[in-house]
């Protein structure tokens, strides 16, 4: 039997999972994210694909980048919220984005059905 080969993670799903592990605590202020090169190799994807992955999660605030030294997550200063907090805000976001993305497409329908001329009955589809 052909076994279908895996997929590889893109910067976006990668940066995803570390997001998500900082979120969860796997990850503290602080700490050192696996080396770039190394973590390309390992998830078979080019060293760019990683860089990026890391970059979003700087723009995100979340890591910072130490030349020669590596990634690491943001000790935040006094009163600021933690990478851990951040990441999981992030998180919080994603899904309430999720949330209103589908209301509006129910909106849509509805705008839809009732400028064609149909009859919306307002607890459920057009008549």
């Amino acid at each position: 039997m052909d076994a279908k080969p895996e997929k590889k993670p893109n910067a976006k799903e990668i940066a995803a999972s570390f997001r998500n592990d900082i979120a969860d605590g796997v990850y503290g202020p602080g700490a050192r994210l696996p080396g770039a090169k190394g973590y390309a190799g390992k998830l078979g994807v080019a060293l760019m694909t990683v860089q990026n992955a890391y970059g979003r999660l700087a723009e995100e605030g979340l890591v910072e980048g130490r030349q020669g030294s590596g990634t690491y997550v943001v000790d935040p200063a006094a009163g600021e919220p933690t990478a851990q907090q951040a990441a999981s805000s992030i998180r919080e976001l994603q899904a309430e984005l999720t949330h209103v993305t589908s209301q509006l497409s129910e909106l849509r329908s509805r705008v839809e059905a009732l400028e064609g001329g149909g009859s919306v009955n307002p607890a459920g589809p057009a008549v």
